[in-house]
C-alpha cells in the first residue's frame, strides 16, 4: 500500500524526543508530519521501571514545558486531568516516579492523531520525481510507503554489550534494558553479578541487594570506574546543559569535542547520591542483622573475557594493580550502557547523509545531518559528537524541537533562548 501524499516530515521512532516533537508540531498551521514506531505503544525503558525509581531531571523536562509552557501536552496538565495535581504539589519533590513519567508518554500519545504504531521502518529511498523521501514500513496491515519532504530521526540508542560478553546466551543473562523481564529468574541464581559503573547499574545492584543473603543469593558488582561516582549535580554544573555551552562546544574542533565527551561522563553517566547513600545504609544494616552483607563491589575492574555453560566464569582485570582475577557466577546483569549507530534503513540514501571521518552522522548546528545543507534530515539524540553531553538529557529536547520547528518552517514558533548562563564559556573579546 502506498500514502500518495507528501508529508512535510515523518518521524521515525517514537521516544520521548519525537513524542515531544508530536506535541510540538500539532498545533502549528502548515506544518503537517506523521511519526512512526515499530511497537504497539509508547514503551520507554520498560525494562528498568523498578518499583519506586524516580527520573534523575525535574519534572519541567517534560515534552513541551521548556519550549511552552501553555501546551495542553505538559506533564502538569497530565496531572490535573489525572486528578493527582495536590498530591504532587503536597509531595514537594521535582522528580517524579518513572513509571510515572512512563504513564505520562502514553497519556500524551493518547491525544495526539498523528502517531501511527506497529510501523517497522525497512528502508529509507530518495523518489526524485516528488523530491521527497520514500519510507517503507511493515506492519500488520502489511507494507506501506510514505512520503515526505523531510525526516526526523529519534529511533533511540541501542543497547551496548562489551565484546568480551558477546555470544553470551541463557535465561540468566540480560542487559539492563531488559532487567524487569528477567528478575525472577535472577533472583533464583546462587551467584549475580551486575556490570556497570551508571544509574542503571546502581537501581539494579539496589533492588537485588534487598533480597541477598546466605539464604537466597550472592550478589557482586563490577565497574570499571576507578570508584563508583555519583552524579555531578550543582548549580554551575547545570549551567553547562544550557543553550550557551552548546553553542561554545559545537564550535569547537572535532577532536576537542572527542576529548571532552571522554571527560564528561560524570555529568550525565554518574550514580544518584541520593541512592549511593542509600545502598550503604543498606550494606551497613544488613552487615549489622546478619553478619554480613553477602556482597562484594569491584571498582577500577573491567570484565574482558567471559565464558558461559552452566555458570559464565569473568575474567576480570583490577586496572589500578594490574592483576587478573577471576568470577563465578550464575546470574550476570549488563548495564552497560547503549551506543549510536546509524541505523540499517539509510542505507539507501546514504549518499545525502553527512558523515565525520569517524563514520557518525555529523550533525549540523541546527541537528540536520543532510549533505546538501537543506534542512531535509534531522536527528534526536544522534549527535553526541558535535552537540556533547546534552545530546540524551531530557532537559535540552524541547529546546532541540524548537530548532528542528524552525528550521523546517522558517520561523520561530517557539523562542529559543540564546544566553541563560551567569558563567562564560568562550574566552572574552577583549582578550583578543
Amino acid at each position: 500500500m502506498t500514502g500518495q501524499r507528501t508529508h512535510d516530515f515523518i518521524g521515525i521512532g517514537l521516544g520521548p524526543f519525537n513524542l515531544g516533537l508530536a506535541c510540538l508540531t500539532e498545533p502549528v498551521a502548515g506544518l503537517e508530519g506523521i511519526f512512526l514506531e515499530r511497537k504497539p505503544s509508547v514503551d520507554w525503558h520498560p525494562g528498568m521501571l523498578i518499583e519506586g525509581t524516580t527520573m534523575q531531571v525535574p519534572f519541567m523536562a517534560d515534552l513541551v514545558t521548556l519550549a511552552d509552557p501553555t501546551s495542553p501536552y505538559s506533564f502538569l496538565n497530565y496531572l490535573k486531568e489525572q486528578g493527582r495535581i495536590y498530591p504532587f504539589y503536597i509531595r514537594e519533590s521535582f522528580f517524579q516516579l518513572r513509571s510515572e513519567f512512563q504513564d505520562y508518554l502514553r497519556w500524551a500519545a493518547g491525544r495526539l492523531a498523528n502517531l501511527r504504531f506497529e510501523r517497522d521502518v525497512a528502508a529509507v529511498e530518495w523518489d526524485a520525481s516528488r523530491e521527497a523521501y520514500a519510507v517503507r514500513s511493515t506492519g500488520p496491515a502489511g507494507e506501506r510507503v510514505d512520503f515526505a519532504r523531510r525526516l526526523v530521526l529519534g529511533t533511540g540508542t541501542p543497547p551496548w554489550v562489551p565484546p568480551a560478553c558477546r555470544g553470551l546466551e541463557g535465561e540468566t543473562v540480560c542487559h539492563a534494558s531488559s532487567y524487569l523481564e528477567h528478575r525472577d529468574r535472577l533472583r533464583r541464581c546462587a551467584t549475580v553479578t551486575v556490570v556497570g559503573s551508571g544509574q542503571s547499574a546502581a537501581e539494579i545492584y539496589r533492588d537485588l541487594l534487598e533480597d541477598a543473603g546466605p539464604e537466597t543469593y550472592r550478589l557482586h558488582w563490577v565497574t570499571r570506574s576507578p570508584r563508583f561516582f555519583p552524579l555531578e549535580y550543582t548549580k554551575l554544573t547545570l549551567e553547562m546543559t544550557s543553550p550557551d555551552y552548546v553553542d561554545y562546544f559545537n564550535a569547537l574542533p572535532a577532536a576537542k569535542r572527542d576529548e571532552l565527551n571522554a571527560a564528561h561522563k560524570g555529568l550525565y553517566k554518574g550514580i544518584n547520591a541520593e541512592l549511593i547513600d542509600e545502598i550503604y545504609d543498606l550494606l551497613y544494616r544488613k552487615r549489622f542483622e546478619h553478619g554480613e552483607a553477602a556482597t562484594r563491589l569491584f571498582a577500577n575492574c573491567t570484565v574482558e573475557r567471559a565464558t558461559g555453560g552452566d555458570q559464565f566464569l569473568l575474567g576480570v582485570r583490577q586496572h589500578e594493580q594490574d592483576r587478573e582475577f577471576e568470577l563465578r557466577t550464575e546470574g550476570l546483569v549488563l548495564a552497560t550502557g547503549y551506543s549510536g549507530r546509524v541505523p540499517a534503513f539509510l542505507d539507501g540514501v546514504r549518499d545525502r547523509l553527512r558523515f565525520d571521518a569517524a563514520g557518525r552522522l555529523h550533525a549540523r548546528r541546527d541537528y540536520s545531518v543532510d549533505a546538501a545543507g537543506a534542512g531535509e534530515v534531522f536527528v534526536q539524540n544522534a549527535e553526541l559528537s558535535t552537540h556533547g553531553f546534552v545530546t540524551p538529557d531530557l532537559g535540552m529536547a524541547a529546546y532541540r524541537n524548537s530548532w528542528i520547528i524552525r528550521a523546517m518552517t522558517g520561523r520561530e514558533v517557539y523562542p529559543i533562548e540564546r544566553r541563560i548562563a551567569f558563567q562564560e564559556f568562550t574566552a572574552p573579546q577583549e582578550a583578543a
